[in-house]
């Protein structure tokens, strides 16, 4: 988000704090979403919500008259401030909602210390999606209706993952809001390791790394960028020698490949 929304998120996050504390976060975490989804489907009641003429009063009253009863008081705090504040574009509301869902999703599972388990499900969901182009396609397939998408993630997860890890993938497959699975995995793993404040570092390496290298990488990271880092290591056979380490936007490469790469990069320029 840019410029007022920025501003407006913020001021959005220290409300939903402040509420969301003696809330039942799973059920804050769903009450959210579906709000977020019930901005997406009604652009009438979108741009009425988040219509910079009108008083953030009026708005916020107009969001209690609607939901007033049929959410928590948390939640419903929650909107009441999203409403009232003031956004660069519309679709910026919903996305506010969708990414406080995901924060309380991922403060339960911090509660039940269960987060890294979440953050290594959601990383390795997406690795068994991008290895079975079937199973994308059924996912991704934007005809085919929402409770058979639900339907099939409970077969394939439920049981098998934690419920938060459930929540958040089933949120994604079921409303992408315009995104591919692969990116919105991602930005939900970005989330969800924000939750401590950690960065995500996918590694690549020909071989599984031992728990001992594990912890020397993170230990080298976290010295280098100042902060706790979440790895998620995934085994390339294209990998020849070495490793690559990818946090944002930022590479670190040292696999034979890449400095064959950077071998021509230089002789070609």
């Amino acid at each position: 988000m840019r410029g007022m929304s920025r501003t407006s998120l913020a001021e959005v996050e220290e409300r939903f704090n402040a509420v969301a504390g003696s809330a039942d976060l799973g059920a804050l975490s769903d009450e959210l979403f579906a709000v977020a989804d019930l901005l997406d489907r009604e652009h009438g009641l979108r741009r009425a919500l988040s219509d910079p003429a009108r008083s953030a009063e009026q708005k916020a009253a107009a969001a209690r008259s609607l939901l007033g009863g049929k959410i928590s008081e948390a939640a419903l705090a929650t909107v009441e401030a999203a409403v009232s504040a003031k956004w660069s574009r519309a679709g910026d509301l919903a996305d506010v909602l969708e990414r406080l869902g995901v924060v309380a999703a991922a403060a339960e599972a911090e509660g039940q210390r269960r987060l890294d388990e979440v953050e290594d499900e959601i990383f390795r969901f997406g690795r068994i999606v991008a290895a079975n182009p079937a199973l994308r396609r059924a996912l991704a397939d934007a005809a085919a209706p929402e409770e058979g998408k639900r339907e099939l993630l409970r077969n394939l997860l439920d049981g098998k993952v934690a419920p938060t890890s459930l929540r958040l993938i089933t949120q994604l497959v079921v409303h992408p809001r315009g995104r591919n699975l692969e990116s919105g995995l991602e930005e939900v793993s970005q989330l969800v390791a924000q939750q401590r404040q950690r960065l995500v570092a996918v590694v690549r390496s020909a071989v599984e790394l031992s728990e001992t290298q594990k912890e020397r990488l993170a230990a080298w990271l976290r010295t280098s960028y100042g902060r706790e880092v979440h790895l998620n290591v995934e085994v390339d056979k294209r990998v020849l020698g070495g490793f690559s380490v990818r946090i944002g936007d930022e590479i670190i490469d040292t696999t034979i490949v890449g400095r064959i790469e950077e071998v021509r990069r230089r002789l070609a320029g």
